[in-house]
């Protein structure tokens, strides 16, 4: 298993376009988001489109992209971002509650994205993102325990976790 480190924009997007979606959805979203608005970077390539150029657009611009709902939040996060309102490189070494805060004035943007960006996108290995499996993981496998207690490597631990607890959902059966 590995923790991604991917750069801070794109994680922020990527996690805000897999709100309530699943993985061949959120991979068409991204491809034709990078298709409709990044530069074109080879033969049937683009690049991912940078904050300042996506904060232009109006929410009907996105419509093409069909990202749903999740438009109006990657305007949000997109406009933030241009205008130095949230601050990626900065979040890199804030404080992680004030880094999640921060994420978190980005309308769309709870917890879980946050935690999710911080992690994959920001490299804060002490960030654990929780969704519904890691709330039934941490109540079965860990009750009483909540995240912080497993310190500055958390999120390894939450990767660890999750697999562990996606591969045997027997576990969860009498929990459901």
């Amino acid at each position: 298993m590995r923790i991604l480190n991917q750069e801070p924009w794109e994680a922020l997007c990527s996690f805000i376009f897999s709100q309530n979606n699943n993985i061949p959805r959120i991979k068409g979203i991204v491809a034709r988001f990078c298709a409709g608005f990044g530069e074109k970077i080879g033969e049937g390539f683009f690049a991912f489109p940078k904050a300042e150029k996506i904060a232009c657009l109006r929410e009907e611009e996105l419509a093409e992209i069909r990202c749903g709902f999740r438009a109006k939040y990657i305007l949000s996060a997109a406009r933030k971002v241009a205008q130095g309102e949230v601050d990626l490189e900065a979040l890199k070494t804030a404080p992680l509650p004030e880094a999640r805060e921060r994420l978190m004035t980005i309308h769309g943007v709870g917890p879980k994205v946050a935690d999710c960006t911080l992690l994959y996108g920001l490299h804060r290995l002490e960030a654990f993102p929780m969704d519904v499996w890691m709330k039934r993981a941490m109540r079965v496998l860990f009750p009483g325990r909540e995240p912080e207690s497993f310190g500055r490597y958390a999120g390894i631990a939450q990767q660890y976790i999750f697999h562990y607890s996606r591969s045997n959902p027997a576990l969860f059966e009498k929990d459901a």
